[in-house]
């Protein structure tokens, strides 16, 4: 882990969406495709404003979320909503999105085609991550029944998890896909969160999931 302080949140978004930038652009010259997966939030909605606008070969870039509420697409609270105004448009427009709801699909049924959708753009090429407070990452929540099978090495691409704190089901990638990621950054803002990711170093994965995909990630914080 390698922690990147900045004074402010604007020259945190600037850094991390050249960083991200960057890095597509790389695989690009070398690889036929590139995959990014992305957390919802309020926190990268202002990274999204700025890599949209980059000059690259977006339509061989695939995006997904890092996790879903089970919640149609147009829903308020659909991180694919979100990644649907704020990024893909623009240049990013041409990019290939993967959604997680599947309209018909129970989370279940959904959660098994979709491993095998995402299954071949392991390993992906950049994760965008955040955290919350109770150091959850994605929809990896302590204390989450079936958290320890997403963890797993060996865990499926996506999980299927119900949170008792969250009102909705989620999807979510698992913590190997995650951790699995050429280039892994979390961005986080404020005290609170900088004392809870502290307090994860010290913490098991299933007691702060957070400290499951932190090997070699670039975390970004500002006040």
């Amino acid at each position: 882990m390698n922690f990147n302080t900045y004074a402010d949140r604007e020259i945190l978004t600037l850094a991390v969406a050249n960083e991200i930038a960057t890095t597509l652009k790389t695989q690009l010259q070398s690889q036929e495709q590139a995959s990014i997966a992305l957390a919802g939030g309020t926190t990268p909605g202002p990274i999204f404003d700025e890599l949209c606008a980059v000059e690259m070969d977006w339509s061989s870039v695939s995006v997904m979320a890092s996790d879903e509420r089970w919640v149609p697409q147009g829903h308020e609270r659909s991180n694919a909503k979100l990644i649907r105004e704020r990024l893909l448009v623009q240049n990013a427009a041409a990019a290939n999105f993967i959604p997680f709801f599947r309209e018909g699909h129970t989370p279940e049924t959904a959660a098994e085609e979709l491993c095998s959708v995402v299954k071949p753009y392991r390993p992906l090429t950049v994760a965008l991550l955040g955290m919350g407070e109770d150091m959850h990452t994605a929809s990896l929540f302590p204390g989450t029944s079936g958290l320890a099978e997403a963890l797993h090495d060996a865990a499926p691409e996506v999980m299927v998890l119900r949170p008792d704190s969250q009102p909705e089901v989620r999807m979510s990638l698992s913590a190997p896909v995650l951790n699995g990621a050429l280039a892994k950054h979390l961005v986080i803002f404020g005290e609170a969160k900088k004392d809870a990711l502290e307090r994860a170093l010290t913490l098991s994965p299933q007691e702060a999931p957070i400290s499951a995909v932190l090997h070699e990630t670039q975390v970004h914080w500002a006040p």
